[in-house]
């Protein structure tokens, strides 16, 4: 039986021990903490491969995005499996790949956000309590499940240097001024634990490739701002065929101070936000297998075309 089980309500605890044990039974597998959020969980990055290419996949940013990090803890778990059994995914020998690239994976950027969404907070705890009280502020909101920030109630996705005065400029005009469920851009680029790591661990590497994961629409995302990194719509269109998604042009206000726009920003080298699975946020987990087959492609040709 897998260790990764595509149930509901995956959190932060199941997440921790998924990877334990998968560096338990694969011990080729290299896990290690690049930060922690602001109620002190681990955030964790996860190594696959040795190889002198190397690529960075992060999920849930957004809080109630959290299939996402599903879908990377089970393509964790495959990978494995495949290396371990000198097999092939999408006609790519892991052997080979393990050799060439190097694999890191944030699987959970955001996980006191996921744990609120998914009930895994203690109702009279310091976070939730504070999390409620912003959300009394925004009604139209459902809470908990609309909630994508994390417990700050700041959204990690508008908290990168990349026209971050620009993204104020807009969300701030939409209302979102002060810490809410979504879309407040925070009192400055990088304040949040969660958002400082996932970009010290950019810079400590390099990256050649990034893919950030969220939900939904379907879509695949590739630019900034006029900034069209070398090769990046070539590679977007070869996840576009595999996958069925679009490439689309972001929607203009929401095209600034993401985690893929300051790395196009600032490497110019091919990063993409992929809109996994279609419906209303959170998706439910009968769309678990369909975005899995959808997204299995896509985390391997970002390997092998890096």
């Amino acid at each position: 039986m897998n260790i990764v089980q595509p149930n509901d309500k995956y959190n932060s605890d199941l997440l921790k021990q998924n990877l334990l044990d998968l560096k338990k039974k694969y011990p080729f597998i290299e896990l290690n903490v690049v930060g922690y959020s602001v109620l002190g969980k681990s955030l964790y990055s996860v190594k696959l491969g040795n190889g002198p290419k190397k690529v960075l996949y992060s999920a849930s940013i957004h809080a109630n995005e959290w299939i996402t990090s599903l879908l990377l803890m089970k393509f964790i778990e495959d990978y494995a499996i495949a290396y371990q059994n000198n097999s092939s995914i999408y006609g790519t020998s892991i052997k080979d790949l393990f050799n060439n690239v190097s694999i890191f994976i944030m699987p959970m950027v955001n996980p006191d956000g996921v744990d609120l969404v998914n009930d895994n907070l203690n109702p009279n705890s310091f976070g939730y309590i504070q999390a409620s009280r912003i959300a009394y502020s925004y009604a139209t909101i459902p809470f908990p499940s609309g909630w994508k920030a994390n417990i700050n109630g700041v959204d990690l996705n508008l908290q990168f240097p990349a026209e971050w005065e620009k993204a104020k400029e807009i969300k701030f005009s939409q209302g979102f001024t002060d810490p809410a469920p979504r879309d407040f851009v925070g009192y400055g680029p990088l304040t949040e634990p969660e958002a400082l790591a996932i970009y010290n661990l950019a810079l400590s590497y390099n990256f050649d490739l990034t893919i950030a994961f969220h939900t939904q629409g379907g879509e695949i995302y590739w630019n900034f701002n006029n900034i069209n990194p070398p090769r990046g719509l070539q590679i977007a269109w070869r996840f576009a065929y595999a996958s069925g998604y679009v490439v689309q042009d972001v929607p203009y206000n929401s095209s600034f101070a993401g985690f893929k726009d300051w790395f196009i920003q600032d490497f110019n080298k091919p990063g993409f936000t992929i809109e996994a699975g279609l419906g209303e946020n959170p998706l439910p987990i009968s769309q678990f297998n369909q975005i899995y087959r959808e997204n299995l492609p896509i985390l391997i040709l970002g390997a092998t075309l890096a």
